[in-house]
């Protein structure tokens, strides 16, 4: 039985939720380091908290991708953990920047560390389920679209999260300064909207979303669903140590295909820690002449804490981040409203490897904008006095947006084709093995390398990242593609 094409509509509301899973994200990319910073963390041991992120992603994600497998309720079969991660996601944003309000009981800083896990694996629960419905519900020959349209919401979403806390700053007057311990105000109420919109933006998907019966899925997939429902029956008899076995075949059973994208994105998700670990630090420093020092716990307590002028400057290139980050964000948006054009035109592999190399450079050039001659900027929402350097930095985040584009989307419209339609939830979820296992090594080794080898100067860890995209783009012609048929 052919599966039926879905309208430009239903496939917009089975990814709607991506905006508002993408703005968490994006708060969190943007303004973690600073609320951990904030809370009393150092730069280098800034990745070692971030491991928290990819290890909730390594262990909820392939669990979230097998159970989803083989659930099938009045509310469907991804919807469910959609909804309920999306629960607990909001209630951890709103409690992650008043950590300090935990003091009398748990030390601020391990508070924050403790939620932000929570977060992150509630983030995953509800993210892993959205790649898999786009491969349930879009048939083949709109996967291209389908993929495409996620990756714009996912950018919209990105854009709006990342320039939330410099409206409320700049336009709205909320303070953007944060008291010893504490979290800026305009960082907390932004959590506080995405936290809304994104458990809004989960509803809309779930309540418009209706996804096929378990005999009409095996029947577009062309699987036999009284085999499926026996297979299923087998499986729930067997004892722990036998499904963990099982597990394991499916992993080494793994479509060659996943272990040649895995390279890719070894290179990719690498670069991409250091980015959202770094960028703050990196940009301070560069842009706008703060020194190694005032990233030095011992040296800012030997000094009696960090001058005035030094915070401003810190939190001025921390608003700008959110803007750069939004502009990376808007460039995904534009280029992935063509990427499916130029996939079917030029090839996925040929689309994914530019757009890396756009990315690497983008990396590579970012030492280059040093310029500190302060400069009037009309951002039309407001208006702002910044370094030309800063204003520059838009065009390596040109590359950026491009690469993450592709990212978002490449891999998996490569990868769908070749699952077996009855254990795509579980690849997916191994495949994030892919993006965890990177970040993880870029965690633990990241903080080191910027200490011991930059000695904290951290632009030079960013063009290290460009290095790895480079990388990326060269492993994407290892890949070979393939598609499974039907039945298998």
């Amino acid at each position: 039985m052919k599966q039926p094409k879905l309208s430009f509509w239903q496939i917009w509301n089975l990814s709607f939720g991506f905006l508002g899973v993408q703005i968490g994200f994006a708060l969190q990319n943007g303004n973690v380091s600073r609320i951990l910073s904030d809370l009393g963390a150092d730069l280098s041991s800034l990745s070692l908290f971030w491991l928290a992120a990819p290890i909730m992603g390594l262990l909820v994600q392939p669990i979230v991708g097998a159970a989803s497998d083989r659930t099938w309720n009045k509310l469907g079969r991804r919807l469910p953990f959609m909804l309920g991660g999306a629960i607990v996601a909001a209630a951890a944003m709103v409690l992650l920047p008043n950590s300090s309000m935990m003091v009398a009981f748990i030390p601020p800083m391990l508070f924050g560390l403790i939620i932000f896990a929570i977060k992150d694996a509630a983030f995953n629960v509800t993210f892993q389920p959205f790649r898999s419905l786009v491969s349930d519900m879009v048939p083949a020959e709109q996967r291209n679209l389908g993929y495409s349209v996620q990756t714009l919401l996912i950018n919209i979403g990105a854009v709006f999260g990342s320039i939330l806390p410099f409206v409320l700053t700049n336009v709205v007057g909320l303070e953007n300064a944060s008291k010893a311990g504490e979290v800026a105000p305009s960082v907390i109420w932004a959590f506080y909207i995405g936290a809304t919109v994104l458990l809004g933006s989960v509803l809309w998907t779930v309540f418009r979303t209706k996804e096929y019966a378990p005999e009409q899925y095996y029947a577009y997939k062309g699987l036999d669903s009284e085999a499926q429902a026996l297979a299923e029956q087998v499986r729930q008899s067997r004892s722990l140590g036998e499904k963990l076995t099982d597990f394991w075949q499916t992993m080494k059973s793994m479509p060659r295909i996943m272990k040649q994208l895995a390279l890719v994105q070894f290179f990719s998700w690498f670069a991409l820690f250091i980015m959202w670990t770094y960028f703050p630090a990196a940009i301070a420093q560069n842009t706008w002449g703060v020194g190694v020092e005032w990233y030095d716990g011992a040296y800012i307590a030997q000094m009696g804490g960090v001058p005035a002028h030094i915070a401003a400057a810190k939190g001025a290139a921390g608003d700008w981040v959110g803007i750069l980050y939004a502009g990376y964000s808007l460039f995904a948006v534009l280029f992935s409203l063509v990427m499916a054009k130029l996939a079917n035109l030029f090839g996925r592999k040929f689309v994914y490897s530019i757009s890396l190399l756009a990315g690497g450079l983008g990396y590579l050039s970012f030492i280059l904008f040093t310029d500190p001659t302060m400069t009037h900027v009309n951002l039309l929402i407001t208006q702002v006095e910044i370094p030309k350097g800063a204003l520059g930095l838009m065009i390596p985040m040109l590359g950026v947006g491009i690469a993450w584009a592709a990212i978002l989307a490449m891999p998996y419209a490569i990868l769908a084709g070749a699952l077996p339609a009855n254990k795509t939830g579980v690849y997916m979820g191994i495949f994030n093995f892919t993006i965890a296992a990177p970040q993880i090594i870029s965690g633990l080794i990241a903080g080191w390398i910027l200490g011991s080898v930059f000695q904290n100067q951290a632009v030079y860890i960013v063009m290290l990242a460009g290095a790895a995209m480079v990388l990326g783009a060269l492993s994407v012609w290892l890949v070979k593609e393939q598609e499974v048929t039907a039945a298998e």
